[in-house]
């Protein structure tokens, strides 16, 4: 088959890439580099041996984008084109849901003027919001979302629902990840934050190299065994293998199927901090800071409809994920820029 990437050169779209190359599929990449970076195709194609067909030019730009489907024919489109930092989204609403979902809307009009008729699209567990308690399973309501961010997420969903009822040829995957974290295994791609980090992982590594100076934890006084936030973690390598599966099952499915990508498996944030400077065998300053508005104590997945629908589950285990994301960070200890 032949997948299109919209926003393929990030962090989950560049692993996809390569688990869909090394799947035997034709990957097309379109990507305006706001936050991601050619480099990170190349090595996709040096890791695969396989060549990747890339523009550089912005998934809203539905005149562009109608050229491109018309040129490419893809089987399937997966959406990974979207901002995704939850604080700049509270900072800068107009563009979170300009960007957001403009790119959605463009997608499904050039989709339907070219005939293509599958879908997967990158949304996420916040969409679950604060009313519903872990394991979040998909057969709860959305949620009220706590910043711009999410509601772009959920607000696409529903459009991508939407138009599957009005196109009984539709064929929808909804992706809801928890924490993507890890990097491949060779250390060549992995996750390249702009300036500072948002999420977890990628801030522990950068004080593990000396980027930064330490880590604040926001808060220890929770209900959970250390006090610390509990979230599911899972390997981005497991994440990319989860794609692959949902674009096939697209291949012979109709309709809007939504369905969690995690392990199943809760961590607090010192099993992260602890394991990293475990299994690296490096220190990661801290210290405990108050909690931070919106946090909640534990999100996790029931992870058995992936297993069911798709016949995939998480393999990789917390170590792997920890020594992954160093062996990214302490070899490209820039990200991609030289």
């Amino acid at each position: 088959m032949k997948i299109l990437l919209a926003g393929g050169a990030g962090y989950i779209g560049s692993h996809t890439a390569l688990s869909l190359l090394n799947s035997g599929h034709e990957v097309v990449v379109v990507d305006n580099y706001d936050n991601s970076s050619p480099e990170s195709i190349k090595r996709v194609e040096q890791l695969t041996g396989r060549s990747v067909t890339l523009y550089e030019d912005d998934v809203k730009d539905k005149v562009r984008m109608l050229k491109i489907m018309q040129k490419e024919q893809p089987d399937c489109v997966i959406h990974f084109a979207g901002l995704k930092a939850v604080g700049e989204s509270v900072q800068q609403p107009v563009r979170y849901y300009r960007n957001n979902i403009d790119t959605t809307l463009t997608l499904l009009e050039c989709m339907a003027e070219t005939g293509c008729k599958e879908i997967v699209f990158s949304s996420s567990a916040t969409v679950y919001g604060a009313e519903n308690s872990s394991p979040c399973h998909e057969g709860m309501p959305r949620g009220i979302c706590t910043n711009p961010y999410g509601w772009t997420k959920s607000m696409m969903e529903q459009i991508l629902q939407d138009a599957s009822v009005a196109d009984k040829e539709l064929s929808v995957v909804l992706l809801r990840y928890f924490n993507p974290i890890g990097a491949h295994e060779s250390g060549r791609i992995g996750e390249d934050p702009q300036g500072i980090p948002n999420n977890l992982m990628p801030y522990v590594s950068q004080v593990a190299v000396g980027k930064r100076e330490k880590l604040t934890i926001f808060g220890d006084d929770y209900d959970t065994p250390d006090g610390t936030c509990l979230r599911d973690y899972i390997h981005v390598m497991d994440l990319a293998e989860g794609h692959v599966k949902a674009v096939e099952f697209c291949a012979h499915h109709h309709g809007t199927e939504i369905i969690n990508l995690g392990t199943g498996q809760p961590y607090s944030v010192l099993d992260i901090v602890n394991t990293f400077q475990q299994v690296n065998d490096v220190k990661v300053a801290y210290e405990i800071g108050p909690r931070r508005a919106g946090d909640l104590p534990a999100v996790y997945s029931d992870v058995h409809k992936a297993e069911r629908v798709l016949g995939w589950r998480a393999k990789r285990t917390l170590a792997d994920m920890c020594r992954d994301s160093w062996n990214w960070q302490k070899n490209n200890p820039n990200g991609y820029k030289k």
